[in-house]
């Protein structure tokens, strides 16, 4: 697997153009005044699946040859992923068939079937139907596409950390969620490239901690996998985004589950934002490590906005009681 480099990241640019808008890079007045920085959002929920794995899907697709296409494509996803892929194949006339652990976020799934695509669900988690998805495709001939191992798919989710340092060169810190690491790993790349001064914090829920480990020992590493964040709730490191972590990354934050349910309501309170877990997942690690953010100008990814009114319901009470 090839590293991707800037130059494939403008290409990926020029590929989804046509089918994807630029988001927003907004100040925000109240996060700003709450950490004590100059608090940028760079609004990925705005994008039309919600998140922004739309990038790396239709990147991918577009660059697929018409044999793969005409195999199928099967990948599997804890929802964003699988959105991105089903809508990319819709796009470009692939059948699409998404591996879903058994309890999905049902907006998710629902989006994912009115695209089109054929949900096969397996396991308890996102890895387990994971590994199903890959014995299909060894069994059936479907072009497998891994959730993270592609370079594609990372050139494609790293136009969005593109976008942010071009519209804020600037910029001191960028703090990203990671769950299999492409949104993480894309920044990387961007900003070792256009400036390698830019500090790129990964942030993960410490109830699925195996991108933290695996960046934290230099090996894949698997780990329990607890959390309720569907974004994020990988069980162990993937090789091509840790690769591109390990020597590139500025630091990497863990987080309660309880922090991201406060961020989730925090980043509608102050900043009239609604996030998915995943979504609010950098919010939450600048909350826990504001020694990073203080007194910078720093930008937080909002990746996606697919809650359920189930967990924003549960997100509001606890930040009400605290």
């Amino acid at each position: 697997m090839n590293i991707p480099t800037l130059r494939d990241i403008y290409q990926a640019r020029t590929t989804i153009a046509p089918y994807i808008a630029r988001t927003p890079l907004t100040y925000s007045a109240g996060l700003s005044a709450a950490l004590d920085a100059e608090v940028y959002l760079k609004h990925e929920e705005h994008l039309p699946l919600g998140a922004f794995k739309a990038r790396g899907g239709i990147n991918l697709l577009a660059n697929m040859s018409e044999q793969e296409r005409a195999r199928g494509v099967i990948t599997a996803s804890s929802g964003n992923h699988g959105q991105s892929i089903a809508s990319a194949c819709r796009m470009f006339g692939a059948r699409a068939l998404i591996g879903l652990p058994v309890d999905a976020n049902p907006n998710k799934v629902a989006s994912m079937e009115a695209l089109g695509a054929e949900l096969i669900f397996h396991g308890v988690n996102f890895d387990a139907a994971r590994r199903y998805c890959e014995r299909l495709a060894a069994e059936e001939g479907y072009r497998y596409v891994h959730p993270v191992n592609e370079p594609e798919l990372i050139a494609g989710v790293a136009t969005a950390s593109l976008e942010i340092i071009e519209d804020l060169p600037d910029v001191a810190v960028m703090f990203l969620p990671i769950g299999g690491g492409s949104g993480v790993s894309g920044a990387c790349v961007v900003a070792q490239a256009l400036n390698p001064n830019i500090g790129v914090v990964a942030v993960q829920s410490e109830a699925a901690p195996a991108a933290y480990l695996s960046w934290q020992q230099g090996q894949l590493v698997q780990a329990p996998m607890q959390t309720w964040v569907e974004g994020t709730a990988t069980a162990e490191g993937y090789e091509l985004p840790q690769q591109i972590m390990r020597h590139r990354l500025h630091d990497f934050v863990l987080v309660s589950d309880d922090d991201i349910r406060r961020a989730v309501a925090m980043l509608v309170e102050k900043a009239h934002t609604l996030a998915e877990g995943a979504g609010a997942t950098a919010l939450a690690g600048a909350v826990r490590r504001p020694d990073l953010a203080q007194g910078k100008k720093v930008s937080i990814t909002v990746s996606g906005g697919n809650i359920t009114l189930a967990q924003l319901r549960d997100c509001i009470n606890l930040y009400l009681s605290d």
